[in-house]
């Protein structure tokens, strides 16, 4: 296994590196500002699409997207690096157009839509005009068993009809989300638990889909938001079917893999934010006559941060570079240790850097609140720990069943 960057990934990491150097790190507070100014949770921060813009100009745009025709046509291990960067900082990653869910729903799209679904839906998202969410989840059912999701999706003549409540639908509260990626059943009956399910576009506007409320996230009213939605006797058009009848399960593990890895790099780049932050702390701050650096308890949190962050990042890599070379079957049980892996040292290295801030790290006038916030939830988006642990655990024991 090679890791090394090629040229092309050492050119984008100097410029995205220099970008939130010049443009990301002086605005985290006219971003605070702004969205305080607006008293709006959900409110689109203006200094985002100025971002935006510059990012554009400078082909810093759609990274995540492998296939050419729509992205910079990088492999899982090539964008790696670059989500680490883009993940430094919560809000960052929209600012490149590699933000989830967009992200994930980008490349089911280019991979399943139409191409009259392409247009309407895929083309606006990669100009970065429109947002969209992914309508999984439900609040009656353990989702993270996917083949107890309920919502109804019943076929009359040529439309679809659409019964049910979901929940946690990050972005479907904000302004500019206008377009949902739903997961139902269209074939409750068939035997097998994983044809059950389909997947379809639901236009944010169309009539009987109700945005009920945005939930708050370990007390954080998220800007991205995370709502819950009821689906009232909705109709939409046969045509609006993402993929083949019943293979919406099949749809979402292809989704899943590569946005695992998109939001490990993330919270490892985040991760990495936060040790800087406490290292710079440490060395500032004076207590008991000397800089908190010199004490031997802060000297070993930041040994283990150290540590923990370059075995997860490299752990990761390995989840990336084996998807790209041996395929996402190969790679399930790679990603699913990093699942469990990463959301654990980031809440661990963030919990050290909160103490070594003390009181300030409690508070918004720091990112460290908020980024453990973030990082718990991590131990339960794209599926639980345990359920990634128990995946694990049950590949290993059939490799040493008696034949």
């Amino acid at each position: 296994m090679d890791f090394a960057y090629s040229e092309k990934v050492k050119n984008l990491y100097r410029q995205i590196s220099d970008f939130m150097e010049r443009d990301i790190y002086p605005h985290q507070q006219t971003y605070r500002d702004q969205l305080a100014a607006a008293n709006d949770p959900h409110h689109h921060v203006e200094i985002v699409d100025e971002l935006k813009e510059r990012a554009r100009k400078q082909n810093l745009w759609n990274l995540f997207l492998p296939d050419t025709e729509y992205g910079a046509g990088l492999s899982n291990l090539e964008y790696a690096p670059l989500a680490e960067l883009m993940g430094r900082v919560t809000w960052a990653p929209e600012v490149f157009n590699c933000a989830a869910p967009d992200t994930g729903n980008m490349e089911i799209l280019a991979q399943f839509g139409t191409p009259e679904q392409k247009q309407q839906w895929l083309i606006p998202l990669l100009n970065g005009e429109i947002r969209s969410a992914f309508a999984m989840t439900e609040p009656a059912v353990a989702s993270s068993d996917a083949t107890n999701i309920q919502l109804s999706i019943l076929r009359v003549g040529n439309e679809y009809v659409l019964n049910g409540r979901k929940w946690w639908i990050s972005g479907a509260g904000r302004p500019r989300c206008k377009i949902f990626i739903v997961m139902g059943k269209t074939d409750p009956h068939n035997p097998d638990r994983h044809r059950q399910q389909s997947m379809i576009l639901v236009p944010r506007d169309t009539p009987g889909v109700t945005v009920v409320r945005s939930l708050p996230v370990m007390g954080y009213m998220d800007n991205e938001s995370h709502c819950e939605v009821l689906f009232e006797n909705v109709h939409v058009p046969a045509s609006n079917l993402l993929g083949e009848e019943n293979s919406g399960f099949a749809i979402a593990q292809a989704r899943l893999g590569p946005g695992r890895i998109h939001h490990c790099m993330r919270s490892i780049g985040a991760a990495e934010y936060a040790l800087e932050l406490m290292c710079q702390r440490a060395n500032t701050r004076v207590a008991f006559g000397k800089p908190l650096g010199e004490q031997g308890m802060i000297q070993d949190w930041v040994a283990q941060s150290a540590m923990e962050i370059a075995q997860a990042r490299l752990l990761t890599l390995k989840a990336a570079w084996t998807i790209d070379n041996l395929g996402k079957k190969a790679a399930q049980q790679e990603i699913a240790m990093i699942k469990v892996v990463v959301p654990e040292m980031l809440t661990n290295v963030v919990n050290r850097a909160i103490q070594v801030f003390g009181a300030a790290g409690l508070s918004d006038d720091f990112p460290l609140a908020l980024m453990w916030a973030h990082g718990r939830t991590m131990h339960i988006v794209d599926g639980p720990d345990e359920v990634h642990k128990r995946a694990i655990a049950r590949t290993l024991l059939s490799q040493y069943q008696q034949k």
